[in-house]
C-alpha cells in the first residue's frame, strides 16, 4: 500500500501565515446519486491523524472512524453537494466544481465581505490557498491550485476525500432503504451487476443520473426509442 500523505503542503502554507483548503470529491462513476464534495482546513501546527489517505483504499470502519477524528480536529469542514439532475443539465465535471464551490462556501459560511475567504480565525487576515483534487476546475468560482492524484500527496485533500466519500455513502445507504432493488447499501450506486439488474428489471428512480449510459439506454428502450 502507498505511504499516507504527509502534511508537507500544509507546513509550507503555514511557513507564509496561509491555511490550506483541501478540496476533494466523491461519487463522479456511480450511475445514481448526488456528487458530493468536502472541504477541509486544519489548523496551523495541528497533531497529524495517523491513518489519512484516499478514502478509496480505506475499509468503510476506517473511513467513518477517521472522518470523526477529522471533524474534530478541522478548524474549517464544508461539505456541498450536485444532485443528480444537475449532473444531467451541466455534466459530471461542472456539477463536481459546483459541489466543491458550494463545500468551499459552506467551511467559511459567514466569513468576510461578500463570502470572502481571507479572516479564517478571529483577528487575522491570513489568505488561503486552495487546492483541488484533480485538474483545474474554473467553475469552482474561487482562485485555486490543482494537483493530480492530490488524494494520494496532499494530506488535506485526502481528509476532504474521506469527509466526502463518507457523507455520500451514508445517503446511497438512506436511498436504498426505499429503492431496494439496486443494492445501494453496498454499491453505493456504482454500476455492479446487481445495480444493472435492477435497472432492467423495474427501470431508473428519480435518484439515476439519466444521461449515464445504461440508464439512458434504459429509458430509450422504455419509450421506444433504441431498439431491442
Amino acid at each position: 500500500m502507498p505511504r499516507p500523505p504527509s502534511p508537507v503542503r500544509e507546513r509550507l502554507a503555514w511557513a507564509e501565515s496561509r491555511l490550506l483548503v483541501g478540496v476533494d470529491e466523491a461519487g463522479r462513476g456511480p450511475l445514481a446519486g448526488p456528487v458530493v464534495a468536502a472541504a477541509v482546513v486544519f489548523p496551523p501546527e495541528t497533531r497529524r491523524i495517523n491513518g489519512i489517505r484516499d478514502s478509496k483504499t480505506l475499509p468503510r470502519e476506517d473511513r467513518e472512524t477517521l472522518a470523526l477524528r477529522i471533524r474534530s480536529r478541522a478548524v474549517r469542514l464544508g461539505v456541498g453537494a450536485a444532485s443528480c439532475r444537475e449532473i444531467d443539465r451541466l455534466n459530471i465535471r461542472v456539477a463536481s466544481a459546483l459541489a466543491m464551490r458550494r463545500a468551499v462556501q459552506a467551511a467559511f459560511r459567514g466569513d468576510g465581505a461578500n463570502g470572502s475567504l481571507a479572516p479564517w480565525l478571529p483577528g487575522s487576515l491570513a489568505p488561503c490557498l486552495i487546492i483541488i483534487d484533480g485538474l483545474p476546475l474554473p467553475e469552482v468560482g474561487y482562485a485555486h491550485e490543482a494537483l493530480v492524484d492530490g488524494d494520494a500527496h496532499c494530506y488535506s485533500i485526502a481528509a476532504a476525500s474521506i469527509v466526502a466519500k463518507t457523507v455520500r455513502d451514508r445517503i446511497m445507504r438512506c436511498l436504498a432503504s426505499r429503492h431496494p432493488a439496486y443494492g445501494w447499501q453496498t454499491n453505493v450506486g456504482y454500476g455492479t451487476p446487481e445495480h444493472l439488474a435492477g435497472l432492467a428489471s423495474v427501470g431508473p428512480t428519480r435518484h439515476h443520473r439519466m444521461t449515464f449510459a445504461p440508464c439512458l439506454q434504459t429509458e430509450l428502450f422504455e419509450t421506444g426509442r433504441l431498439g431491442g
